[in-house]
């Protein structure tokens, strides 16, 4: 395949996409997909955790499910593939299972850690859109105690008309919604609204898409930089875009002694949605992101310090 624009397709791009779409529905129950806010691009997605047979929700699985794929996150697609090959040759798991525990060490182990959030946008990026990561920034820490300047996360998807759509990933896990949904959608701006130019927010992550991309394939990774590169004219069709998520507390969840019912939950949190869309409006309106695509989860948790804490124990790290 040569490296031109017109080789990089969709189907080209889903196929570096990790994992299995069907396990996110053990953990997460789709509430409401592709809801559109009046007057802007975005599109919101609402999930809520799963209720088992014995009425209850479960968040510490949820982590563990995360922790397990950390090294997907983490680590180059083409150091796993690396790994992958040399297992199967000697009938064995140990490159893999080395790279899961390096990957694992690159996260803080910090108690007020957003890498829980970062994590769970991943998984839903990659799973429930089918975005690929295409910038890994866990493999350019040099510190597991200090968090990786930038976006949450870098994904990509090309369109119809040949533009490389890219999203630029931010995730806030807070108690309150409405500060969540502040803060994610502050943050999440200066990536699409400043002008191109060598001081931008986005900047230094587009200076390693185009030395670092990694889309396992040389050929593909080849095409896909071309993108990147200053001097051609196919770094003017690179449409920026977002992909964002809240996590926060919600009170429809049962106490410990409660049986929860998911269809209860589900409703409940459909009514709270209206709430949630409204301060969604708000805020692109005053960040003026109205007419950027867009892609918003709302994760709704019993607790977020105990999101975080249960990420925390999933790796090990106590809080």
């Amino acid at each position: 395949m040569e490296a031109l624009l017109s080789e990089i397709s969709p189907d080209d791009l889903q196929k570096i996409v990790a994992g299995d779409p069907k396990e996110l529905d053990v953990h997460l129950r789709l509430v409401e997909r592709d809801v559109s806010v009046e007057g802007c691009e975005v599109r919101v997605h609402c999930h809520c955790l799963t209720v088992d047979g014995n009425g209850r929700v479960k968040p510490r699985r949820l982590a563990e499910f995360m922790r397990d794929a950390i090294a997907d996150y983490a680590i180059p697609k083409t150091r796993m593939e690396a790994a992958r090959v040399r297992d199967f040759n000697f009938k064995s798991s140990s490159a893999v299972a080395a790279l899961h525990n390096e990957a694992k060490g690159a996260f803080t182990d910090l108690a007020k850690t957003g890498e829980g959030g970062e994590m769970l946008l991943y998984l839903l990026a990659e799973r429930f859109l089918g975005l690929p990561q295409v910038l890994c920034k866990m493999d350019l820490k040099t510190d597991s105690r200090m968090h990786y300047h930038g976006a949450d996360g870098v994904y990509a998807s090309v369109s119809d008309e040949g533009l490389l759509k890219l999203f630029w990933g931010e995730s806030k896990v807070y108690s309150n919604p409405t500060t969540a949904i502040r803060d994610c959608l502050s943050s999440l701006a200066p990536f699409l609204l400043e002008e191109d130019h060598e001081g931008a927010s986005r900047e230094r992550d587009l200076v390693l898409l185009s030395d670092k991309a990694d889309l396992n394939d040389p050929n593909l990774t080849a095409a896909f930089k071309r993108f990147f590169d200053k001097t051609l004219t196919q770094s003017n069709r690179v449409e920026y875009c977002g992909v964002a998520l809240i996590g926060f507390d919600a009170d429809f969840y049962p106490n410990d002694d409660a049986k929860a019912v998911a269809d209860e939950i589900s409703e409940s949190a459909r009514t709270e949605m209206t709430k949630w869309l409204k301060n969604v409006s708000n805020r692109l309106s005053e960040e003026k992101l109205q007419h950027f695509d867009i892609q918003f989860f709302c994760v709704p948790v019993p607790s977020a310090e105990g999101f975080r804490a249960a990420f925390l124990k999933a790796l090990g790290m106590e809080e």
